[in-house]
């Protein structure tokens, strides 16, 4: 069992920046070797992948949002980032950080946090 809990969201003008956390609670070896993720979701649309990285290290990011965000994780602080800078009004929606055992798409990971809301004004 692992547990997830996002924080970092907030609202912020387009072209800002924010930073979301994923404190990761379960065991050191679910923390080095699952495959983690962040996706999101805006109302009445449906979830989107945002990106993800592997117990190695390589990451993948949505075409939405490439060069844009970047995703990382710090092993020893049990810890998931996503840095998001040039933030857009379509950005907006609540952000999940997911994880599983196996790479698949961060939409279907099995564990995933509460959420935290992201709203970005133009």
């Amino acid at each position: 069992q692992v547990q997830l809990v996002e924080s970092g969201g907030g609202s912020v003008q387009a072209g800002g920046s924010l930073r979301l956390s994923c404190a990761i609670y379960g065991t050191t070896i679910q923390t080095y070797y699952m495959h983690f993720g962040w996706f999101r979701q805006a109302p009445g649309l449906e979830r989107e992948g945002v990106a993800s990285i592997s117990p190695v290290g390589s990451t993948s990011y949505a075409d939405s949002v490439k060069g844009r965000f970047f995703i990382s994780k710090d092993n020893a602080n049990s810890t998931l980032y996503l840095q998001m800078n040039s933030l857009k009004p379509e950005d907006t929606g609540m952000y999940y950080c997911a994880a599983d055992s196996s790479p698949r798409p961060p939409v279907d990971m099995r564990y995933r946090g509460q959420g935290t809301q992201v709203t970005i004004s133009s």
